[in-house]
C-alpha cells in the first residue's frame, strides 16, 4: 500500500517545497535580518546526518572567542512545540528534556557556561529576545537549511557519507526535504562519518557539482568517552558483551562505531528517532540483552537525557562522541570571516 500511496505524496511535497522557494526568491515571502551574525547548519534529509554535534563545535568555537552566542533551535519532539521555552540562559540548564527537546536539552547541558539555548517555532522573535535579555552576539542557527524567513551569514549544510541523499526520493517516500539542487544554497558542506564509507570521493564529486567551487569539508565522528547512566562522568571500561540500543536518526552509525571500538554488540535495538522511553521498553532491553549474553547495555547522549530516571536491571553505560573536522582550520576560516 506504501508503495502506491506514497510517491504521489512525494510529487505533492515536492511541488509545494519547489513553489515555497520561489516565493522566497522572488520576494513574496519575507526574510527577515537581524543585526548579529547568524550561522545556520541544517541538511537536505531528515535526520541523523551527525548535524548536533557540528552546532555544539561551532558554538563551542564562538564562545572561545569572547562573544555570547545563543543556538536557536525548533525542539523537535518536545511536550508544547507552540511554546517558547528558554533551556538555557548561557550560564544554567532551565528545562526538563521533555520541555526543551532532547537535542535541545543535551547541547543546553554540554555547552553550559558558554552559550544560550532556546526552542521555539519562532526562532526570529526568540532571537530578538536573546538580544534584548542576553545580549547575544551571535546566533546559531539550529536545523534552519530550509528556515527562510531568517537570513544568515554562513549557511552551513551536513551531508552523511554514509547516505546521502536519503533514498534519492522526497518526503514521506524518501529522506529528501527538498530536491538535491538545494544544496546549492550552502556557502560550504560538512561531509560527515567519512569513515564509515569506503571511499568519501563519489559523494564529494556529487557535492562538488551542486556547490560549484564552495568550501567541501570531510569529518568523522570520534568517540570521547563511555560513562555511567548514573554516575557519570568518569570514563569507564564496559565489560563483556554489550547490548547496544538508541532512537537517532542513524542507527546502524552508533552500532558500527561500537563495533569499531572493539565492543561485542550482542544485542542491537533501534527505536524511531526522539522516542520516549517507558518503564516497558527498558524492561524488554534488560530482558533481551540478558537472552544474548550482554553484561550491559549502552546507548548514546541523545537518549541518556531522556533515560536519567529509569531503573536498570543491567549496569547502561553512554557513548559520548565529538566532531573531528579533518581541515578544522579551513572550516574554523569561514566562521571567522563572518564574525
Amino acid at each position: 500500500m506504501k508503495s502506491i500511496v506514497l510517491p504521489p505524496l512525494s510529487l505533492l511535497y515536492g511541488a509545494v517545497t519547489r513553489t515555497r522557494l520561489s516565493l522566497y526568491r522572488r520576494g513574496t515571502f519575507q526574510t527577515t535580518k537581524l543585526d548579529r551574525p547568524v550561522i545556520s547548519i541544517g541538511n537536505i534529509t531528515t535526520g541523523g546526518t551527525g548535524k548536533t554535534p557540528l552546532v555544539e563545535y561551532v558554538a563551542r568555537t564562538i564562545a572561545s572567542t569572547g562573544k555570547k552566542v545563543c543556538i536557536l533551535t525548533r525542539g523537535y519532539g518536545r511536550k508544547d512545540p507552540h511554546l517558547q521555552v528558554i533551556v538555557s540562559d548561557g550560564y544554567g540548564v532551565l528545562a526538563s528534556p521533555s520541555e526543551a527537546g532532547d537535542e535541545p536539552y543535551l547541547l543546553a547541558t554540554k555547552l553550559a557556561g558558554q552559550a544560550a539555548v532556546i526552542s521555539s517555532a519562532d526562532r526570529i522573535a526568540a532571537a530578538q529576545e536573546a538580544i534584548k535579555d542576553f545580549g547575544t552576539g551571535v546566533f546559531v542557527l539550529d536545523d534552519g537549511f530550509q528556515h527562510l524567513r531568517l537570513a544568515r551569514d554562513l549557511n552551513i549544510a551536513c551531508i552523511d557519507a554514509t547516505n546521502p541523499w536519503g533514498g534519492g526520493r522526497l518526503l514521506p517516500y524518501g529522506r529528501l526535504r527538498e530536491a538535491r539542487e538545494g544544496l546549492r544554497r550552502a556557502d560550504c558542506v560538512v561531509l560527515t562519518r567519512c569513515d564509515q564509507v569506503e571511499s568519501v570521493e563519489p559523494v564529494r564529486e556529487e557535492v562538488r557539482e551542486l556547490i560549484e567551487g564552495r568550501p567541501i569539508f570531510e569529518s568523522r565522528m570520534r568517540p570521547l568517552r563511555v560513562v555511567s547512566l548514573k554516575n557519570g562522568p568518569d570514563t569507564i571500561a564496559v565489560p563483556g558483551r554489550v547490548g547496544a540500543f538508541c532512537a537517532v536518526g542513524n542507527p546502524e552509525s552508533f552500532f558500527a562505531s561500537l563495533r569499531g571500538l572493539g565492543y561485542e554488540v550482542g544485542l542491537e535495538r533501534a527505536f524511531a528517532d526522539h522516542h520516549d522511553y517507558s518503564a516497558s521498553d527498558v524492561e524488554a532491553l534488560n530482558q533481551l540483552a540478558k537472552e544474548v549474553g550482554a553484561a550491559a547495555l549502552i546507548t548514546t547522549a541523545k537518549d541518556a537525557v531522556k533515560l536519567k530516571g529509569m531503573t536498570f536491571a543491567l549496569p547502561c553505560y553512554v557513548l559520548e562522541i565529538e566532531i573531528a573536522i579533518d581541515d578544522a582550520e579551513g572550516f574554523l576560516t569561514q566562521i571567522r570571516r563572518i564574525l
